[in-house]
C-alpha cells in the first residue's frame, strides 16, 4: 500500500515536473519568439539576433494600415463612385494692387477637388466654402494665409460653393493661375463692385 502511494506520489511529481517544464519552454519562446516576431518587443535580445523583429515591425504597421482603413471606412467612403466624368482647367486672374477676388466650385457633399494655384506676388488667400441654405454673409474657412503658391485636395464636407480668396497686397498688379480637376458643375468668380461671372461645366 504504501508503496503504491509512493508510486502514486512520485507519478504526480513527474507529472508536475513535465508540466513545469512545458510552461517554462512555452515562456521562452513567447519571449524569445513570439513576441519579436508578433509585436516587435525584445527583451532577451534573441528576436533582433534571429531577424524577427523586422518581422514585428512589419506586422505592427500592417496592423496600424489596416486600423486606419477601418476608421476612414467609419468616416468617409473610401471610394465614392459619380455619375459623370470629372472636369478639368485652368484660369488666369489679375489682380490689381490692393484688389481682390474670388473664384469657387459648386460641389455636392463627398466629391471632390484637386487644386493647384500659384501667384506671381504675395497675396493674402483664405480657402473657404458657402453651404447650401447657410445665412446670407456665412463663410466655413478651412484655410488663411499668406503666400504665393498653393496646391492640395478637398472632399467637400457639404453641399454648396467652395473655393478661394485672393488679396493681392502688393504695388504691382499680379495675374493668379489656378489648375483644378474635380467633379464640379459650375464656377463663379466674384470681384467687388462687379457682376458675377458664372461658368458652367458639364
Amino acid at each position: 500500500m504504501t508503496s503504491e502511494r509512493e508510486g502514486l506520489i512520485e507519478s504526480r511529481q513527474r507529472l508536475a515536473a513535465a508540466a513545469g517544464a512545458a510552461l517554462l519552454v512555452a515562456g521562452l519562446v513567447l519571449v524569445m519568439f513570439v513576441l519579436p516576431a508578433e509585436f516587435g518587443v525584445d527583451p532577451l535580445g534573441t528576436g533582433a539576433r534571429a531577424g524577427l523583429l523586422e518581422l514585428g515591425a512589419t506586422g505592427q504597421q500592417v496592423a496600424a494600415l489596416e486600423q486606419a482603413a477601418a476608421g476612414a471606412g467609419g468616416q468617409a467612403a473610401i471610394v465614392a463612385p459619380q455619375d459623370r466624368a470629372f472636369n478639368t482647367e485652368t484660369v488666369e486672374f489679375t489682380v490689381g494692387p490692393r484688389q481682390s477676388l474670388e473664384y469657387k466650385y459648386r460641389l455636392d457633399k463627398g466629391e471632390a477637388l484637386l487644386y493647384s494655384w500659384k501667384a506671381s506676388g504675395p497675396v493674402n488667400v483664405e480657402f473657404h466654402a458657402e453651404p447650401d441654405g447657410a445665412p446670407r454673409g456665412y463663410a466655413q474657412t478651412y484655410e488663411k494665409s499668406q503666400g504665393s503658391q498653393a496646391a492640395g485636395t478637398l472632399t467637400a464636407p457639404f453641399s454648396g460653393i467652395h473655393g478661394w480668396y485672393w488679396e493681392n497686397i502688393g504695388s504691382e498688379e499680379i495675374t493668379v493661375t489656378l489648375t483644378s480637376s474635380g467633379f464640379y458643375t459650375l464656377a463663379h468668380e466674384f470681384r467687388p463692385d462687379a457682376p458675377v461671372r458664372n461658368k458652367t461645366f458639364q
